[in-house]
């Protein structure tokens, strides 16, 4: 039997390369554009020839990067002999960084199933203090609110929130108030002027019954759970979720359907009620 040995061509173009290396053509021809690869001269045929050491260089490129590491810093290790400790180092901290990301949305992911509604969605701090309402007893408007206001206050604003919204699940006259007044103040759009009598006339309802509200949530003991949330949240047992816009940016970027009646109306309660609380 005579042996014959298969000798390897001295050469291969790109498609044999990228075969070989466990990449594209355009991949190739994407290192070389932004100078992680030197391209190669061209043959008499106008092809790009790639030999030994082309290929060690894509070898290294291609088991880089499936260890996460930026074409960036490739070339940075490349320009250092391959003395890549600090950039091992940076991927080593962003791997952290997204390790810790990873284990968030876990969590999030997980109260989302547990709890069953968009409220696993919000943080700990908030979901807490609803998880004991029975189904249904939040309506998608009272989790849009807390949404709202977890962006602009931070979970324990948000949470605060929270003991209007068990109120109004446990106490059905108070919902059945709310209910009016909302419907009431839909009906001032914009064909509502703001000096409208009827303006004046909701905006004292909506003080009375925010009253009532607050009245309601020492009734229950809540005020006394919301000290100890500032306690809790003082001593940094909770953390926001994301990154929190300070009150003046959320007014500037948070949009609102407000006629003009019903920003007047707005205005309004908030006067009366801070009358109320000086007097």
């Amino acid at each position: 039997m005579t042996y014959s040995p298969v000798m390897p061509p001295r050469q291969v173009q790109i498609g044999d390369a990228a075969v070989f290396a466990g990449t594209t053509p355009r991949a190739i021809r994407h290192y070389h554009q932004i100078g992680l690869l030197p391209e190669p001269e061209r043959g008499v045929d106008g092809r790009r020839r790639y030999g030994h050491d082309d290929m060690i260089r894509l070898l290294w490129i291609r088991r880089m990067a499936e260890a996460g590491i930026s074409l960036d810093d490739m070339r940075a290790a490349f320009g250092q002999t391959r003395d890549i400790g600090e950039v091992l180092g940076r991927l080593e901290e962003t791997l952290a960084a997204q390790e810790a990301e990873i284990k968030r949305r876990r969590a999030a992911v997980h109260r989302l199933r547990t709890v069953g509604s968009p409220l696993g969605l919000l943080s700990d701090l908030v979901a807490d203090r609803l998880r004991d309402l029975p189904p249904g007893a939040l309506r998608p408007a009272d989790l849009d609110a807390l949404l709202v206001t977890e962006r602009v206050f931070g979970s324990l604003g948000a949470a605060i929130q929270a003991s209007v919204f068990i109120v109004l699940a446990t106490h059905p006259a108070l919902r059945a108030e709310q209910d009016r007044l909302d419907a009431a103040e839909a009906a001032l759009d914009d064909t509502v002027k703001p000096e409208d009598p009827r303006v004046e006339e909701l905006a004292v309802q909506r003080c009375a019954h925010q009253l009532a509200l607050d009245r309601a949530v020492e009734a229950a003991g809540l005020d006394a759970d919301e000290e100890r949330l500032f306690e809790i949240y003082d001593a940094g047992a909770a953390e926001d979720t994301g990154t929190r816009l300070s009150a003046a940016a959320a007014v500037a970027t948070m949009p609102y359907d407000l006629s003009p009646a019903q920003k007047r109306c707005l205005e309004r309660t908030a006067q009366l009620l801070a009358d109320a609380h000086n007097g």
